[in-house]
């Protein structure tokens, strides 16, 4: 009994300095091996995401490949007709993406910070001057 002081024998404290010295050991590559995973994990996920993009744009590819389409873009973007059609183009004509952006616009002139009211009277004070009709039921 003299080996032990208050419970604690050599082998204990043997014991205990080896397990210190094992995890000094691992806890080192333990760390470079959850960081590289992790790593792998963030290049796996860009990876499949410009897998994505690629499918997406071979997709948009195989789309203008189409003369169809083609013809369809060239009449939609360009104004293009073909030789003997006549094209007509309303102008002044609000559309329904028009009509949403006016009534909007009151919102987006106003700063972030602008109170309820301050808000309201200045829709009020816009529709008051465009002369616009509002209609009740």
């Amino acid at each position: 009994m003299a080996n032990s002081i208050k419970g604690v024998t050599g082998r204990f404290v043997a014991l205990s300095v080896v397990f210190f010295l094992i995890a000094l050991t691992v806890a080192p590559p333990m760390q470079r091996y959850f960081s590289q995973r992790a790593q792998i994990s963030a290049v796996e996920a860009q990876i499949d995401a410009s897998k994505e993009r690629l499918q997406n744009a071979e997709a948009e590819l195989a789309r203008w490949r189409d003369p169809a389409y083609v013809k369809s873009q060239a009449r939609d973007r360009l104004h293009f007709v073909l030789p003997g059609e006549r094209q007509y183009i309303v102008v002044g004509a609000k559309t329904e993406q028009t009509a949403v952006e006016e009534q909007n616009s009151v919102a987006d002139q106003l700063p972030d910070y602008a109170t309820w009211y301050e808000r309201l009277i200045s829709s009020i004070q816009t529709v008051a001057t465009s002369g616009a009709v509002i209609e009740t039921k």
